[in-house]
């Protein structure tokens, strides 16, 4: 469907720059921006790898499971229908703990294994169970302690002080988390009425 609809946006785009006579114009501005993504792609592997590896050494430290066992009672209360002893919570914890890092590509891995454990538990395989949701919000909203990729992005172009929107990431993260876990009660409470 997505495909269709970038499909239909350019189609439409291209259709106008032929009426308006302006087919230069958007030539240019594709090449200009395929230029310009491959230079902040190439800039960004550095900084990126840099962060990564940072992470990469706090996971290995511990940070990671030590994150996790903090945060074992947010685990309980928010998935109250996952044993604790399940795989299911280990895996949620960890992608947890990797989002509250800034670890995106450690986090990814670990939250398909918590749906995949998650599916292990679910009574209807046709629809996501509730447990489910709450990841996939709290895995979209996390909270977010060091923003890596923002930060390389800041660094890739400059920035005197890349590192300061740390603390506002922090408040925009917990700010969407808390929305996303009380939303997904609200929802949860409205579903069950509907039944």
């Amino acid at each position: 469907m997505i495909d269709f609809i970038w499909l239909l946006l350019f189609c439409a785009g291209l259709v106008t720059a032929v009426f308006t006579g302006k087919v230069g114009a958007v030539s240019e501005a594709v090449l200009g921006g395929a230029e310009s993504g491959v230079e902040l792609a190439i800039g960004l592997v550095s900084v990126i790898a840099f962060w990564l590896g940072i992470m990469n050494i706090a996971e290995k430290a511990g940070l990671v499971e030590i994150l996790a066992r903090w945060l074992r009672p947010i685990g309980r209360f928010l998935y109250p229908s996952v044993p604790p002893d399940h795989p299911a919570m280990g895996s949620i914890l960890a992608n947890m703990s990797a989002n509250i890092l800034g670890l995106g590509n450690a986090a990814t891995p670990l939250g398909l294994k918590a749906m995949q454990e998650l599916q292990t538990l679910n009574e209807d395989k046709e629809t996501a169970s509730d447990a489910m949701c709450t990841l996939l919000a709290i895995n979209t909203a996390s909270i977010t302690l060091i923003p890596t990729t923002v930060i390389a992005v800041r660094m890739q172009y400059g920035s005197a002080h890349p590192t300061s929107v740390v603390s506002t990431t922090l408040l925009a993260t917990t700010i969407g988390t808390i929305a996303a876990v009380i939303l997904d009660r609200l929802f949860r409470r409205w579903s069950k009425r509907r039944r």
